[in-house]
């Protein structure tokens, strides 16, 4: 098991894309302005366990109800289309209801590590080595923990349309992702049958 920086970054960039904590920074903002204080450490590190636990049995859960890692990673491709297509059309699809805490629900978990995370995650397994992958994850929990000390900052810095920009360019990014993975995947499974 060789680290191999290609796909290390490849991979970061990718979950950044995807976890989209930029982006987020309004509603970390809105949360704390709720609930007060927002335990920056303990969301990170709950996020990054759920994350690395995900892609080590994720694939075994998967096994057990019997789908196999292409046709996830199709699905994947095919939620991080739409989440793609949120960012850059300024619209919500999914909805979530308002949270009476906020460090782990709905911070670590749907936020940081949503749906469209683990399902990325398991994708991207598809492509990339596992400890590469591993190592994005916690290039992305540093990052992430990072944005939530000092989100107040990065607002007043970058400003609502800062924000928007950076949200478009990602989704761009990740719309261009979801191609890839979905053109990738779809093949492996026309050859498989």
């Amino acid at each position: 098991m060789v680290l191999n920086f290609k796909e290390i970054f490849t991979a970061t960039m990718i979950l950044f894309a995807v976890i989209d904590i930029i982006g987020s920074i309004p509603i970390i903002i809105e949360l704390r302005s709720k609930v007060g204080h927002i335990q920056s450490e303990k969301a990170s590190i709950v996020s990054a366990i759920i994350m690395i636990a995900f892609l080590f049995i994720g694939e075994r859960m998967l096994n057990l109800i019997g789908i196999d890692i292409n046709s996830f990673a199709v699905a994947g491709s095919l939620v991080i289309f739409f989440l793609a297509l949120e960012m850059i059309l300024g619209i919500q699809l999914y909805k979530d209801e308002s949270p009476e805490t906020a460090s782990i629900v709905p911070i670590a978990f749907p936020l940081i590590a949503g749906a469209g995370t683990l399902t990325t995650l398991l994708a991207i397994r598809a492509e990339f080595a596992t400890i590469n992958i591993v190592a994005a994850i916690i290039i992305n929990t540093f990052f992430v923990y990072a944005v939530l000390k000092s989100s107040k900052k990065i607002e007043k810095v970058l400003g609502k349309g800062g924000l928007g920009v950076i949200r478009k360019i990602f989704g761009v990014v990740l719309l261009a992702i979801a191609v890839k993975l979905f053109a990738t995947n779809i093949q492996n499974l026309f050859q498989m049958s």
